[in-house]
């Protein structure tokens, strides 16, 4: 144990690791949300533009391989489980498994720097709804704080903005607009959570760390039907609007990710790049936070502050956020939310 701790449930979205995946686990994440089918056939093909295969489950693998290193290499004996919400393997499962194993007290660790339903509520929900279908024997859970401004995050993403600019000959740096770009959720989403404001904070550590104002904050990824407002703009327009401006060179940092996953390998990668090369834009991507040993440590002191009363580390005048959420915070924005991921994946 670590101090009333027995565990970590590490908690992230998942994603297909094959062709036969696509549909059921898409079909998962849209569950209760009105997206045509249409669109999601779309993206379904953004999948299979990799072979049906999206990179997270394995970069989430590895994240917690390094986890654990970190912790034995403090001697903190803490085993780590992991639940997804969309796909194998299934959050439902984690949680049976822990009340099996005996667990009766775990942190929870989201992978998401940012506050917001669908990256901090919508899980807690599930996990509520795992606890309440389990029964009394259920294992309770304590949610690590989000991280958007603790220097275990703001520091990577900073090295990573900077070697991304090193790229660039020295005197064409300055010039080079700086782009950091976040999902899009809905406006009626937005408004009621702290994302919007987290993500400017971030993106202004990190401009500071670089001696850069001059960057923007953009969106990517909204999924929703165009009559419903999202956050804008979009990183496409925006990378248009520049070009107009007389931008050729420019560097977009994924700040709202932790990790390269699908929206980050279709929207930027693929899509973002190539309208640059039609545009003569000599873009640079920056890496994501993934791996790097700050991060890593980070997720280890959110562990010992939460379990030990360590010092909360965080930048800039906000402080670190809430341990517990407010029993109001982050809603939807749709009329009803929440419910059960299903302890296993459908048939195909």
């Amino acid at each position: 144990m670590l101090g009333p701790y027995h565990a970590l449930l590490f908690v992230s979205f998942g994603g297909p690791e094959g062709p036969d995946d696509v549909i059921p686990f898409l079909e998962n994440v849209l569950r209760g949300k009105p997206v045509p089918r249409e669109r999601m056939l779309e993206v379904a093909e953004h999948y299979q533009h990799f072979g049906g295969v999206s990179p997270i489950n394995e970069q989430n693998r590895k994240l917690i391989a390094a986890l654990e290193a970190e912790l034995k290499s403090h001697d903190i004996d803490l085993p780590i489980y992991w639940g997804n919400r969309n796909w194998d393997p299934m959050l439902g499962d984690a949680i049976e498994q822990m009340r099996a194993d005996g667990v009766t007290k775990a942190l929870s660790f989201m992978t998401s720097a940012f506050s917001c339903y669908s990256g901090c509520r919508q899980y807690r929900e599930n996990i509520q709804v795992c606890q309440k279908e389990i029964g009394d024997d259920a294992p309770q859970f304590d949610k690590l704080r989000v991280f958007y401004n603790h220097p275990g995050f703001v520091g990577p993403v900073s090295a990573n903005v900077a070697e991304a600019l090193a790229e660039f000959p020295e005197d064409r740096r300055e010039k080079a607009a700086l782009i950091f770009t976040a999902h899009s959720i809905p406006m009626s989403m937005a408004t009621g959570s702290l994302y919007e404001s987290q993500l400017k904070e971030a993106c202004r550590l990190v401009g500071d760390e670089l001696g850069r104002d001059d960057w923007s904050l953009v969106y990517q990824s909204r999924s929703g039907p165009p009559q419903q407002p999202w956050l804008e703009p979009d990183i496409l327009d925006h990378i248009r609007d520049l070009h107009q401006q007389g931008i050729t060179e420019m560097v977009i940092m994924p700040i709202g990710f932790v990790s390269d996953h699908m929206e980050v390998l279709f929207d930027l990668d693929t899509e973002a790049i190539e309208l640059c090369s039609e545009l003569g834009i000599n873009m640079r991507r920056a890496k994501t936070v993934g791996t790097a040993a700050p991060f890593v440590s980070m997720i280890r002191q959110l562990i010992e502050e939460r379990a030990l009363g360590n010092e909360k580390l965080a930048l800039g005048p906000h402080g670190p956020c809430h341990d517990v959420c407010p029993e109001k915070c982050c809603p939807s924005g749709r009329p009803a939310a929440g419910g059960r991921p299903p302890a296993s994946r459908p048939a195909p």
